[in-house]
């Protein structure tokens, strides 16, 4: 079955619709803050795996539109980050980005540590370690060349995806309730001054959607949009290479810094206008949605044993490393837990995961401006870095 970008789209909608449905009515899933995308999505992707073995007709989708939607989402976070706000999470980035780089090591180690258990070959372990987890799918695939001819891992690629799949999935199953915990164990409350990034302005309040506001948005929007692909030119001129969302998020704290003081008669703040929260969760919700729903199932049931044991095995250790490092050192406040529910998603899965995981936390419990400003840019730009130079460094004592 092959789907164009308008049934893409259509299918899209549906996981959206049947996970809000599901978490309305299973208190579980309600309780615990699963991402409604995660819900559809992983019933979705289960269907489409049934129909294959049944079948034998695999289903494919088009996803151009995915990374557009991930872009979208990334300014919007932008436009809400104010120069206060950063400054407050000044210290927290720094000390989320030690504990994310020395969990780096922890999660090769662990890796290395069930496959030797195992009885399987220890260079599997970095594979199913960081490069896997950290990094996801794309810098699974980026070593697959080096595991497959330099140390003799022939179905590297197939291992490398299926723990990045695993990861992505489990990654956004255990963020909501690690907060959960958190936020019961130790009574905790959101500050009253912290904003709501996504998920809960559009919902509480009525939107003024006019044609000047609209205008404005897509003036805003398009001109963001592009203030990060000249970002992205410069910095490929210094010979510098970043994701495209990464310097959409720039972009957007650039531009909603700068913007009040080039237009001084009017009050320029897009943190007001509450259909930007409104873009935020369709953005994101799409493009997990498409994430989930096109998980290629079948493609991981003769590796599933020993990767299951890996996953479990990784996705325990990052539990108790957020509920009793992580939170610890990052405050132990309310921020704090929503960050630990952020970071588990983005350990084991991708950072739209985390933004996920967050966003589900926050929509219920109340906002973190920190979290959306310190998770982001630790898991977009400073792990891929620390990620490269550690497996590389691991890789030369094998």
């Amino acid at each position: 079955m092959n789907f164009d970008q308008r049934e893409t789209i259509i299918v899209a909608c549906m996981v959206l619709f049947l996970g809000k449905y599901l978490n309305k009515r299973i208190h579980f899933l309600r309780n615990y803050n699963i991402p409604e995308p995660v819900t559809g999505g992983l019933l979705f992707s289960v269907l489409f795996g049934v129909i294959y073995f049944i079948t034998g007709h695999e289903t494919s989708f088009v996803l151009e539109l995915r990374d557009s939607l991930l872009i979208v989402f990334f300014i919007t976070i932008g436009l809400y980050s104010r120069l206060n706000v950063l400054k407050k999470g000044g210290i927290a980035l720094i000390i989320l980005l030690v504990l994310a780089g020395t969990y780096l090591f922890i999660q090769n180690f662990t890796g290395i540590g069930i496959t030797k258990a195992l009885g399987m070959n220890p260079i599997l372990g970095i594979l199913g370690g960081s490069v896997s987890f950290s990094g996801g799918h794309g810098t699974a695939i980026a070593w697959t060349p080096i595991f497959q001819n330099q140390y003799g891992v022939s179905n590297a690629a197939e291992i490398g995806i299926a723990c990045a799949t695993f990861g992505l999935v489990l990654g956004g199953i255990i963020g909501g309730p690690i907060a959960k915990f958190l936020v019961k164990r130790y009574r905790l409350e959101p500050k009253k001054a912290s904003p709501t990034t996504v998920g809960v302005a559009h919902e509480s309040k009525k939107i003024k959607i006019d044609y000047e506001n609209a205008l404005k948005i897509i003036f805003l929007m398009c001109f963001t949009a592009g203030t990060g692909i000249g970002i992205n030119k410069l910095l490929v001129v210094i010979g510098l290479s970043l994701p495209a969302f990464v310097t959409a998020l720039f972009a957007g704290i650039i531009v909603t810094n700068l913007a009040p003081y080039v237009f001084k008669k009017e009050k320029w703040e897009p943190e007001n206008l509450n259909i930007l929260s409104l873009i935020s969760d369709l953005s994101l919700g799409l493009f997990l949605a498409m994430s989930l729903m096109s998980l290629e199932l079948w493609t991981l049931v003769d590796l599933a044993g020993p990767l299951l044991l890996i996953v479990f095995g990784q996705a325990l250790v990052i539990t108790l490393f957020t509920i009793f490092v992580v939170f610890r050192l990052m405050g132990k406040d309310y921020d704090a837990a929503v960050i630990c529910s952020g970071y588990a998603g983005l350990a084991l899965g991708a950072t739209p995961t985390a933004i996920a995981n967050m966003t589900a936390v926050t929509k219920k419990l109340g906002g973190s401006a920190k979290a959306f400003i310190v998770v982001p840019l630790v898991g977009a730009f400073f792990i891929d870095i620390f990620n490269a130079l550690i497996i590389k460094y691991l890789l030369g004592f094998a």
